[in-house]
This record gives structure tokens, sequence and C-alpha cells, in this order.
């Protein structure tokens, strides 16, 4: 049987740590199942499904989440 080697290259302007998130402090902002949960760690913005908190996290600097926010405001992700 061949073996098989997998590569993982890091993303250009990837500059963000492996954060440890075991112990974060996640808020939601709903009581809803399956919300988005956020927590703030180490300076940086993680976001997580909390129907599925196993998942993997999207990590956010400060000025990717302000400019995420603004957005989603202005109605940016609205899929309606």
């Amino acid at each position: 049987m061949a073996e098989t080697i997998t590569t993982h290259h890091q993303l250009a302007g990837w500059e963000k740590p492996d954060l440890d998130l075991s112990n974060a402090d996640w808020r939601s902002g709903s009581q809803g199942a399956g919300d988005v949960q956020i927590a703030f760690v180490e300076g940086f913005i993680a976001m997580r499904n909390g129907g599925r908190p196993e998942s993997p996290s999207l990590i956010f600097t400060p000025a990717e989440w302000r400019a995420f926010v603004l957005n989603a405001r202005d109605g940016e992700f609205d899929l309606t």
C-alpha cells in the first residue's frame, strides 16, 4: 500500500497564533442551540459554532473583527 504524505502550507499573511481555547470564556448572543459563540483570548477574537463546539474556531485580529462586525451591521452577509 502506498504511503500518503500530507503537507500543510501556511496561508500568506496568516500571522495568528495557535491559541489554547480549552479554558476560553465563550459568550453567546442568544440561548439557542447552534448559535455563534465568541471568546476573547490573548488579544484575539475566536468564533465557533455553539452547536458543535468541537469543530474548528475562526480566529480574528481586532481589526478583522471590527471589519466583520461593521459589515454584518450593514447587511453585507444577509442571505435573504
